[in-house]
């Protein structure tokens, strides 16, 4: 294929494993091809559901004999995005590939716009891009909502159905927290805001609530608004306030230095009435011996009702599937319109686990929270995920260090909002870009290069207008260590979003 992109130097070294880790060859596609089949090479990011994934392309190439679909699954934990690259440089690149959100503009131009596709008006989970059309094949769909132990709830005299107000949850945290002890609970939310190893679950997750609960999905007024680097006032203050009540129910030992898996197994053994995690867990909770000696409780999800009124959880692929436009298109549509049809659907859906994005799909999951999220789907009542078009890196560097702070006592809620709206403010800057001193170290080279020029040329008029001879060596020296910096940038492209989400499929973060 055509170089259309520069690709950073840094993946040279992944190019000897990446290159040759595929299990087609070209002289391999080349004699098929002869041969009059067609073969299709499709990525699968989630090593998880390796096994359902080659019984998915072995029920389609029984089902017709001119296409053979080889699925190569990347393990999990890789970095799915520099593998692809590796491919690229090798010129060795599969048919359909795997995207997230933020990956998609890394290959701007050179995906097929599949609007025209008959699953694509069946769906409201497609990717589609503003300029270039629908690009992303939906396989699954994930929730972020308040996952709740449905049995719990039932004996302590709280209606789910009634969570759609901060006073609601006031009143359900009141009442449940006097009843622990005859409800065999801990505490009565499990909720973690430890900042090194779950960042990703308040940086993205839990402040992904805040961008959009209680919204149409294709609303974008608070995602806008960050990108511009501002926080809404009120939103993120009565935000903060529900914030607040999970610091103060949750369980002391879990709040600031718990553990995914200690706060997984503490709700799956029935210890915490909700926890906050999403849908991902669902697999989790299927295979727990501790969820299984609890009775296998049923569970729900409720909003993230930090004000009147919102009755929506937020619900997205963590990633989709993207036809490349150099490769095998036909081919690679036939067999994603299969896979949105019943023969694929039911071995997604009750093979793989996965929570069908198609409207027509009859199947459901055998997953505690299959049917709540159906149920919300059916309805209308979801969200979008808007999260993952945060700046890279906000939620590690920024806003999980003040969920964390805020947790641990050092903050309170307006503290809280302040460092927030400064942090946000400093990563994109008034304009919702970075701003320069960040640039010339970590921004696009684009960014990058705009930045130094505009340092350099500032530093040199203060130097010849106001500096002694001794800063204004000092000024000459930095300015040429920043040139030597812009220089080496200009090899450099930006790093890839990191992947971190072990238990929901290593696409959550």
């Amino acid at each position: 294929m055509k170089k259309q992109h520069v690709v950073t130097l840094l993946l040279v070294s992944s190019l000897l494993f990446c290159g040759c880790a595929g299990k087609t060859t070209e002289e391999d596609v080349g004699a098929k091809q002869e041969s009059g089949v067609t073969t299709v090479r499709v990525i699968n990011a989630k090593g998880e559901v390796d096994t359902q994934m080659q019984s998915l392309a072995a029920a389609f190439n029984s089902s017709q004999t001119e296409i053979v679909v080889e699925i190569e699954t990347i393990p999990s934990g890789a970095d799915v995005q520099s593998t692809l690259k590796g491919y690229y440089l090798a010129d060795n690149m599969p048919d359909i590939i795997s995207c997230e959100a933020s990956g998609f503009e890394k290959w701007q131009g050179l995906l097929v716009d599949l609007s025209d596709q008959a699953w694509a008006s069946d769906t409201d989970a497609a990717y589609v891009d503003s300029t270039y059309g629908t690009l992303g094949f939906p396989f699954t769909t994930e929730a972020i909502g308040m996952a709740y132990n449905a049995d719990v709830l039932s004996k302590a005299g709280i209606d789910p159905a009634s969570l759609t107000s901060p006073s609601a949850y006031a009143e359900a945290f009141a009442a449940l927290d006097a009843q622990k002890e005859a409800l065999g609970l801990t505490a009565v939310v499990g909720y973690c805001a430890e900042k090194e190893n779950l960042y990703w679950s308040t940086g993205n997750h839990v402040f992904g609530v805040y961008l959009d609960s209680g919204l149409s999905r294709e609303d974008t007024t608070y995602i806008d608004l960050l990108q511009q680097g501002q926080l809404d006032g009120s939103r993120a203050q009565n935000y903060a306030n529900f914030i607040g009540m999970l610091n103060t129910y949750s369980d002391p030992a879990l709040l600031t230095a718990g553990t995914y898996d200690e706060q997984v197994n503490g709700f799956a053994s029935g210890k915490y009435a909700f926890v906050t995690q999403g849908s991902w867990i669902g697999s989790t909770l299927a295979a727990s011996e501790l969820y299984a000696a609890a009775g296998s409780f049923p569970v729900g999800m409720a909003p993230y009702a930090f004000e009147d009124g919102m009755d929506t959880i937020l619900t997205n692929p963590p990633s989709w599937w993207a036809v490349m436009r150099e490769g095998n298109v036909e081919a690679a549509k036939t067999f994603l319109q299969w896979c949105a049809e019943d023969g694929g659907q039911k071995i997604l859906v009750e093979e793989a686990g996965f929570i069908s994005p198609f409207k027509s799909c009859t199947y459901v999951a055998q997953d505690p929270f299959a049917q709540v999220l159906s149920s919300y789907l059916a309805s209308g009542k979801t969200s979008s995920w808007h999260w993952m078009n945060m700046k890279e890196g906000l939620a590690k560097d920024v806003i999980a260090p003040c969920f964390y702070d805020y947790a641990a006592g050092t903050t309170d809620a307006a503290g809280f909002v302040n460092a927030l709206s400064a942090g946000i403010s400093s990563a994109y800057g008034s304009s919702g870009t970075a701003v320069v001193e960040e640039a010339t170290e970590e921004a696009t080279e684009e960014n990058a290069e705009e930045a130094t020029e505009e340092t350099t040329e500032e530093t040199t008029e203060e130097t010849t207008e106001e500096a002694t001879e001794e800063t204004g060596e000092e000024s000459e020296k930095e300015t040429e260590k920043k040139s030597e910096d812009k220089a080496s940038d200009d090899t450099d492209t930006k790093t890839d979003t990191e992947v971190a989400d072990e238990e929901g499929g290593n696409d959550n973060e």
